[in-house]
C-alpha cells in the first residue's frame, strides 16, 4: 500500500459491528472497566489485548501510533507528549542493556544536544560528538569506542546536512549499537531510516505529521527487538501523549503527504530565488548539486523531493540587522517551529540553538547571520514577494 493511502486509512475503523465511527473518536477516559476482574488481570498482565490504564495504553493513542508505525514501516511506536520526550524515550530504550555511550552528530537541534549533555551526562552517559558526514571518523569512532547508541538526524538542523545513513547503520549494528535517528525534517515521505538499517526512529508530530500549528507532540517508532523495552519504559515513566493531541495529530496525518510534496516544491522555488539575490551569501538546501552531501541525496532522498525547509545567511547581517528583516515580514511567521501550513522563520542563534554556547555553534557552521525559513503551502509567488519586502533594505 502506498504511503499516501496508509496516511488517509492506517489506525481507523478498529471496532467491529455496527455502527463504526469513521475516524477514532478521542477516548478521555483514564482507566477502563471490564465484566470480571478474571478478564482484568488477564490484560494487565498483557496476556489478552485490552486497555486498562491510559498511562498504558489509550485507544485513540494506539490509532496514532498504528498509523505512523504504518508509515514507516516499523514494528510499533509509543506516542509522546513532545517531540524531546519521544527522543528522551528513545535514548533510554537504546541504552537498555548496553554500554551507557553515545555516539552522537555534530549537528543536532540544540535541545537534543542539551538533553545529551545536560540531562543524561550527569546519569553516567557519556556522548562524544563526530561529524556524521565523514565516514572514515565516524567509523573509528566507533572501533575504538564500541557505543551503545549512535544517534544523527536524517538531515539535520538548521544546516541540512546529510550523512551516508545506510552506511552508519551497517557500522552501529557491527558493534552492537542501537541506531537511533531524528526523522522530523525528511518525514516518512522522503526517507524511512527503519528501512536502511535504522531501529529507531523519532518524530516531533508538531512539525509535518500533524502540520497545522495546534499540536504539540512526539512519537517513537521502533524495530521488533526495541518495542517491548520502549512499552514497559513508558508504562513506568508515562510520557504519553493526550487523546485530545493523538485525534488532531491523525487528522493533520491524513494530508502530511499532499502538504509535504507542496512544501518540498515551494522550498525548491525560494532556495532557487534565494540564490539570485546578491545579498544572500550563502543558501542551504539539499538540491544543490555543490551540496557537501550532494551524491548521499543524491543515492537516498526521491528526485525533486528535498524538504521544506530553506536555510540562508544574510550578507554581513548581524543581529540588528536580521531583527529588523525579520520585522519587515507581513506573510511569513515569525515563530519558534516548523512543518506548518504557514512559512514561518526562525532565528537560530536566538532559539532552536540558544542554549549552545557561541564556540559550539561556530564548530557546527551556524553563523549569526543564518535565518532557518520553513515554507508553507501558501501560492509561492506570495511567500517570494514578502521575503523580498522584508530583505530589500528601506534605506
Amino acid at each position: 500500500m502506498k504511503i499516501n493511502t496508509k496516511a488517509v486509512h492506517a489506525g481507523d475503523r478498529k471496532k467491529p459491528g455496527p455502527p463504526v465511527p469513521v475516524t477514532m473518536p478521542i477516548h478521555t477516559a483514564a482507566s477502563f472497566f471490564y465484566e470480571t476482574t478474571e478478564q482484568l488481570d488477564r490484560i494487565f498482565a498483557r496476556e489478552e489485548a485490552g486497555f486498562c490504564y491510559s498511562r498504558y495504553e489509550n485507544p485513540s493513542n494506539s490509532a496514532l501510533e498504528e498509523l505512523v508505525a504504518s508509515l514507516e514501516n516499523g514494528h510499533g511506536a509509543l506516542a509522546c507528549a513532545s517531540g524531546m520526550a519521544a527522543m528522551h524515550a528513545a535514548l533510554l530504550t537504546a541504552l537498555t542493556d548496553r554500554r551507557k555511550f553515545v555516539l552522537a552528530s555534530h549537528a543536532l537541534y540544540g535541545a537534543t544536544f542539551s538533553l545529551l549533555n545536560q540531562v543524561l551526562e550527569p546519569l553516567g552517559v557519556e556522548t562524544k560528538f563526530v561529524d556524521f558526514c565523514d565516514l572514515d571518523k565516524v567509523r573509528k569512532t566507533i572501533q575504538e569506542q564500541r557505543p551503545g547508541c549512535v544517534v544523527m538526524e536524517t538531515v539535520s538542523n538548521p544546516l541540512l546536512r546529510m550523512g551516508p545513513i545506510d552506511c552508519i547503520a551497517q557500522l552501529a549494528a557491527g558493534a552492537g549499537a542501537a541506531f537511533v535517528i531524528d526523522n522530523t525534517f525528511a518525514t516518512p515521505l522522503l526517507f524511512r531510516p527503519l528501512e536502511h538499517g535504522a531501529n529507531i526512529v523519532v518524530h516531533s508530530l508538531t512539525k509535518y505529521l500533524a502540520g497545522h500549528g495546534d499540536v504539540l507532540g512526539g512519537i517513537v517508532v521502533s524495530d521488533q527487538r526495541h518495542y517491548d523495552a520502549l512499552r514497559a519504559l513508558a508504562r513506568i515513566c508515562g510520557p504519553v501523549l493526550g487523546p485530545f493531541e493523538s485525534y488532531l495529530t491523525m487528522r493533520g496525518v491524513k494530508t502530511f503527504a499532499l502538504r509535504m510534496e507542496r512544501q518540498c516544491l515551494n522550498a525548491r522555488q525560494v532556495a532557487n530565488w534565494l540564490r539570485q539575490r546578491p545579498d544572500i551569501e550563502r543558501v542551504h538546501f539539499p538540491d544543490d548539486p555543490n551540496h557537501p552531501d550532494a551524491e548521499t541525496i543524491r543515492r537516498l532522498l526521491p528526485d525533486g523531493l528535498y524538504g521544506g525547509i530553506v536555510s540562508f545567511e544574510v550578507t554581513n547581517a548581524g543581529r540588528d540587522q536580521i531583527f529588523a528583516a525579520m520585522d519587515r515580514l507581513r506573510l511569513v511567521v515569525r515563530a519558534t517551529s516548523l512543518g506548518d501550513v504557514h512559512s514561518m522563520i526562525l532565528y537560530p542563534v536566538m532559539s532552536s540553538h540558544r542554549e549552545i554556547s557561541p564556540k559550539q555553534r561556530q564548530r557546527m557552521g551556524i553563523k549569526d547571520n543564518l535565518l532557518r525559513l520553513s515554507v508553507g503551502i501558501e501560492a509561492v509567488e506570495d511567500i517570494i514577494a514578502d521575503l523580498d519586502q522584508a530583505l530589500t533594505n528601506p534605506a
